[in-house]
């Protein structure tokens, strides 16, 4: 099974190709790695890892999309471009958390012991996870679930490893580490879709919030 698979929920977007075999595992066929707004830019990206992979668009089995938590703009264009191409051509798209795949990026660094992943929530707060790294692979510990700066600031001071994109900003003993498609699809071979596309929503832990507009005041004449 070919994926393409479609990480925008931090300041560095990737888009990548990864084949999926039953038993030799998966294969990365091509990846684009970007900063800055590249969600713009989905379409040349996407036609960039697809011409490099040799790979027509009718060849793309199953699309990944990392749910953040993270950029909620960028997210939402992953989803919309995934939607998008499921409505024309009736592939399957897979969720991943994006905290589970910086997790594995981790992991695939040779990397083992405890970690947590923390990411910029907004408002003075931070999602926050934990997982155990071996040689084995990546375990929960801890649930995504958001977090107070004073508490990571307290795991920081006990020499708890801290990862994530833009980390150093608030922690600086802090890993820079960002989510990557080509792990994000891997991820995805070992999984199924589960319920409708449509239902696919970001990974974002605080109730959605509104303020209704107040009713037009009457004109005076």
């Amino acid at each position: 099974m070919k994926i393409l698979a479609l990480e925008f929920s931090s300041s560095q977007r990737s888009i990548a190709i990864v084949e999926a075999a039953d038993a030799s595992g998966t294969q990365v066929m091509s990846e684009v790695i970007e900063t800055g707004d590249a969600a713009t830019r989905a379409i040349e990206s996407v036609q960039t890892v697809l011409r490099e992979a040799k790979l027509p668009r009718d060849g793309v089995e199953a699309i990944a999309v990392g749910l953040g938590p993270g950029s909620y703009t960028g997210v939402r264009a992953a989803l919309s471009f995934a939607q998008g191409w499921h409505l024309a051509r009736g592939v399957p798209v897979l969720g991943v958390s994006s905290a589970e795949c910086l997790a594995w990026e981790a992991r695939d660094r040779t990397e083992t012991g405890r970690v947590h992943v923390v990411l910029d929530a907004l408002r003075g707060e931070f999602y926050h996870a934990t997982y155990e790294l071996s040689p084995d692979g990546v375990r929960e510990i801890e649930p995504l679930r958001l977090a107070a700066l004073e508490e990571i600031r307290r795991r920081e001071k006990a020499g708890e490893r801290l990862i994530g994109p833009d980390i150093r900003r608030w922690f600086p003993a802090g890993e820079i580490l960002f989510p990557r498609a080509a792990v994000l699809g891997r991820l995805a071979a070992g999984r199924s879709a589960a319920g409708s596309v449509s239902n696919l929503q970001p990974l974002y832990l605080r109730e959605t919030a509104y303020r209704k507009a107040a009713p037009a005041r009457p004109e005076i004449s």
